[in-house]
């Protein structure tokens, strides 16, 4: 089948594009068929169906045809039956359009449903019963029927055929409405004694390819005769009525005679359309002919329905006739307005003309009644304008403002031209959307803020607050603290602001004696694109506190000099004394000073101006009054809480200055009471307390360390070679020469030698006097060893010739107990042991180590000799025989220590000779003969005469000083 296809465009104004295309399909087409290529067919771009969004608006609910989008065709989406869509009216088409929004476009569509042979032509009845009198003449004429088929045009019903046809032959006969009524034709007379029933087959058909009948059967029953027939008045009967009228009225009468007598002569009426529509809507009164409506007719359904009313005689003879109903219409359907397309949104930015709605109006009514138009409410920036029939557009035609009207409500009324009117009403909301066209405004122009000192950092101190009339993102307001300096320092160390809240925070604590105020600028933007800002001025005002205490500038204490103030016993009352001046770096009332006396000596003489500070006399001076007077003088400040300071003033009550430099000679101040006393004691009591602790520490530390060394000197007695006992670990050495000048030089070894230190003391002198372990030695003074070399000798075997018996040792006991000083040492916690009476005289060690005890006795002796000696060491003289010699000068050495004591040896050095010569004769008769170290020349001098007691408590003197 050949589609034909209908291109018809048309473009109108209002900034709309607008076109109409038809097309023809056969129904009973499978989904999917193809209707044709709108895209090729309205000239079109693939692209612009995607971006348009474009859909097939029907406007009914049906849903027959739909758009692929990627094809740009119309396609069948349902099965089209064009007999349940249209029935017998032709042509039959579908009617929709085709949508295209951004910009919005609609167009017009038409599809023509073509008629295919699908339906076969059929009976009402499957069988057809006549009662035709034998009497009958040819030609007689019985009404069948007639067949129904759905379909239109060649595909219609196109004819009937009758067999067998030896008594009977079909005639038909065109109606004005197209159809042809059937009749049945007597063409020879009936026998009833030969053949008292006939059986006909009555066939319809079509004019389809291929071609479609139905069939229906026709009994006959000969009856006895009856040769008249009904004949109707009219063949034909009108009648109108107006939709919606009651049900039970009468349209006509149809009235038919019969010439017969009795019952062959009595006729009845009925409805023969085998249509179902017109027997459910009207009905024929069988006996008297009235016609009837039984249903409620619709002009908008059906305007025209044809009857066929059947005039029967109880003879079997029959005749028919018509009666054609038309339908007037009334206003009875309001119009039925549909939105086509609509837009949520519209910028307030957008131009005028701006398209946000297409609305789609129909009204069932015809004529006048069918006629609509649209209006919108007033006082809003839109209109309505008619772009094609039954089509209208919703524009914009003034400026929006979102901050004004965010939103529009258009309320659109539809009204038809009936009388009475009928009218409908639909509501579209439009929303403007949001530009950014609006700045954030703050509420005030500036803002002062007051702030009190001596705040915390962090502190909020004020909030600035700007408000934004736009929407959403281009409303959000963030707070930025613009760049700028204070004294000198940037604003951001003084404040910060919160770019979210607007708070103002301080960041530092701030001093009213330092800055009062300062101002800086906080800019509001908002998130707009571009972003729209302002900007205020903060300014901040500090507010002093009572935070500083008064400051007493006069009377001052200098040096802890006393100064006084003379009073003249001759003062009168009132006497101005001094002035206490004093200021408060505070201001306001926080600086305003009041003076009182505190306390005095003669509280009743003196008294302090409360404003002023005039220290004056309150009564005449009299004799008995002190000379010295003291006065306490506080000064406060009117502050809350207040604060106060402090001063003493000396006052003397003399005539003369002499008397007042003999009184104040032993003046001493006062102890100034302290408030703080308790916090003091405090912490005097937790210093004494850690101290003490860190002392017991140290204490427990020494103790333990020489006990350990003390363990591990005793393990070792065999490996260890044979010294003399002296303070733990260290062997002190003193000595002098008989060179003209003094030479002084300590020496300290340890059991270590490498930790061994010897200390040199240079005078004016050009030698220097070192000892080794082995000896003494005279060195250059261009030659000198540090501690370090001598430290690193080695300790040498004790010498047989430094050796010495038992009663030359040094000690209480020896022949010069009363010309040496010798200290005798006992280890802690164990008793002085004697030794063996057969140990070897003159070897090994003492025999018990020193206490602590000893020992500070030893060092305390030493110390006395040193006091007392007055003595001079001449060339030659070693022994303490000369400290009592009374030719003591200052330019000799006083020899203090007689012996000298050679580290890694047992041996002690003495000024006598012959005590060096009987101890070696002793040590070569017990010991072989060894090499004897060499030894400084000595000079012998005679000893001096003693001191008496009266030089010796002089020189102690002297020494004490």
């Amino acid at each position: 089948m050949t589609w034909q296809v209908r291109l018809i465009f048309s473009v109108l104004s209002l900034g709309s594009v607008c076109g109409q295309v038809s097309y023809s399909v056969p129904e009973e087409m499978p989904k999917g068929s193809l209707v044709g290529n709108i895209v090729q067919d309205l000239g079109l771009d693939i692209k612009r169906l995607k971006s348009g969004n474009a859909h097939v608006y029907t406007g009914d609910g049906t849903d027959y045809i739909e758009l692929n989008k990627e094809r740009g065709v119309l396609l069948i989406k349902e099965r089209i039956d064009r007999e349940g869509l249209c029935g017998k009216t032709s042509p039959c088409a579908l009617h929709f359009q085709m949508i295209l929004e951004n910009p919005i476009e609609y167009y017009g569509i038409t599809v023509e449903i073509m008629d295919i042979n699908d339906n076969a032509p059929s009976f009402k009845k499957s069988e057809m019963r006549f009662e035709i009198i034998e009497s009958s003449l040819p030609g007689a004429r019985f009404m069948l029927e007639k067949a129904m088929d759905p379909d239109v045009s060649v595909n219609s019903l196109q004819g009937y055929s009758l067999k067998p046809t030896d008594n009977f032959h079909l005639k038909l006969n065109s109606q004005s409405d197209g159809s042809k009524k059937v009749e049945m034709v007597l063409q020879k007379p009936l026998d009833r004694e030969k053949q008292d029933e006939l059986l006909l087959t009555l066939t319809a058909m079509d004019g389809g390819d291929p071609q479609m009948s139905g069939t229906v059967q026709i009994r006959i029953t000969v009856l006895d005769a009856n040769d008249n027939v009904p004949i109707c008045a009219q063949s034909i009967y009108k009648a109108s009525i107006i939709e919606n009228v009651p049900r039970g009225t009468v349209l006509t009468r149809i009235s038919a005679s019969d010439a017969d007598q009795g019952s062959n002569g009595k006729v009845t009426y009925s409805i023969s359309n085998s249509a179902d529509d017109v027997a459910e809507l009207f009905e024929v009164d069988q006996d008297n002919g009235e016609v009837k409506l039984i249903g409620n007719v619709d002009y908008e359904k059906e305007k025209h329905f044809e009857i066929d009313i059947e005039a029967r005689d109880y003879g079997g003879h029959s005749n028919s006739c018509k009666v054609i109903v038309d339908v007037t219409d009334t206003n009875d359907n309001k119009p039925v307005i549909n939105i086509m397309s609509k837009s949520k949104f519209i910028s307030e930015d957008s131009k005028e003309g701006t398209v946000v709605a297409i609305i789609n109006i129909q009204d069932a009514d015809s004529g006048m009644n069918g006629q609509v138009g649209c209006v919108i409410n007033e006082n809003i920036p839109f209109t309505i304008k008619s772009t094609s029939i039954n089509v209208f557009s919703i524009v914009s035609d003034n400026v929006l403002d979102r901050e004004t009207h965010s939103q529009f409500n258009i309320s659109v009324t539809c009204s038809d031209e009936g009388v009475p009117s009928l009218s409908s009403s639909v509501t579209i909301t439009v929303q403007v959307s949001d530009v950014n066209d609006n700045a954030p405004a703050f509420q005030e122009s500036s803002y002062e803020v007051h702030i009190k000192e001596n705040n915390s950092p962090g502190l909020s101190i004020f909030s600035v607050r700007a408000r934004d009339a736009d929407w959403n993102q281009n409303a959000r307001v963030s707070y930025i603290l613009e760049e700028g300096t204070v004294n000198g320092v940037s604003v951001s160390s003084y404040v910060s602001v919160n770019s979210d809240s607007g708070v103002i925070h301080a960041v530092r604590s701030f001093d009213y004696e330092q800055i009062k105020d300062f101002q800086f600028r906080v800019k509001a933007q908002d998130g707009g694109s571009p972003p729209l800002c302002s900007n205020v001025t903060v300014k901040i005002l500090i507010q002093d506190q009572n935070d500083n205490a008064p400051q007493i500038l006069y009377p001052v204490l200098s040096g802890g000099s006393v100064v006084a103030e003379i009073v003249p016993r001759s003062a009168d009352v009132g006497y101005l004394v001094t002035k206490v001046v004093a200021v408060d770096v505070d201001s306001g009332q926080n600086a305003w000073l009041s003076y009182k006396l505190l306390k005095s000596t003669d509280r009743a003489l003196f008294e302090v101006g409360l404003q002023n500070g005039e220290i004056r006399t309150s009564r005449q001076v009299t004799d008995k009054d002190a000379v010295k007077q003291r006065l306490t003088v506080v000064v406060e400040d009117n502050g809350q809480p207040s604060r106060s300071a402090s001063v003493n003033v000396n006052v003397a009550v003399a005539d003369s200055f002499p008397e007042v430099l003999s009184e104040f000679t032993d003046f001493t101040q006062d102890k100034v009471y302290n408030d703080n006393l308790t916090f003091y004691l405090v912490l005097a009591l937790a210093v004494v307390s850690f101290l003490f602790i860190v002392s017991l520490i140290a204490i427990l530390s020494v103790k333990c360390y020489r006990w350990r060394r003390e363990q591990l000197f005793y393990k070792s007695n065999g490996n260890l070679p044979v010294i003399p006992y002296y303070p733990p670990l260290y062997a002190d050495v003193d000595g002098t020469g008989t060179l003209q000048h003094v030479y002084n030089y300590d020496m300290c070894r340890t059991t270590d030698s490498r930790k061994s230190d010897m200390k040199y003391v240079r005078p004016c002198s050009q030698s220097i006097i070192s000892l080794d372990a082995c000896g003494t030695q005279t060195l250059p003074h261009v030659e000198q060893k540090g501690a370090n070399e001598v430290s690193e000798n080695q300790q040498k075997p004790p010498n047989t010739d430094w050796r010495f018996s038992q009663n030359q040792r040094p000690g209480t006991s020896g022949p010069h107990k009363y010309n040496t000083t010798q200290i005798r040492w006992t280890p802690y916690g164990k008793a002085r042991a004697a030794p063996p009476p057969e140990a070897a005289v003159g070897t090994g060690p003492w025999p018990n180590p020193p206490t602590e005890a000893e020992q500070l006795q030893a060092l305390m002796a030493a110390a006395n000799e040193v006091s007392e000696a007055t003595a001079t060491l001449g060339p030659g003289t070693m022994g303490l025989s000369t400290r009592y010699s009374p030719q003591f000068t200052l330019q000799h050495v006083p020899d203090y220590r007689q012996n000298v004591y050679i580290p890694g040896s047992t041996a002690t050095l003495t000024a006598n000779q012959q005590q060096q010569q009987q101890q070696q004769q002793q040590q070569q008769q017990q010991m072989p003969p060894q090499p004897a170290l060499p030894q400084p020349p000595q000079q012998v001098e005679a000893p001096k005469a003693a001191q008496t007691p009266a030089s010796k408590k002089k020189s102690a003197k002297k020494d004490k000083k």
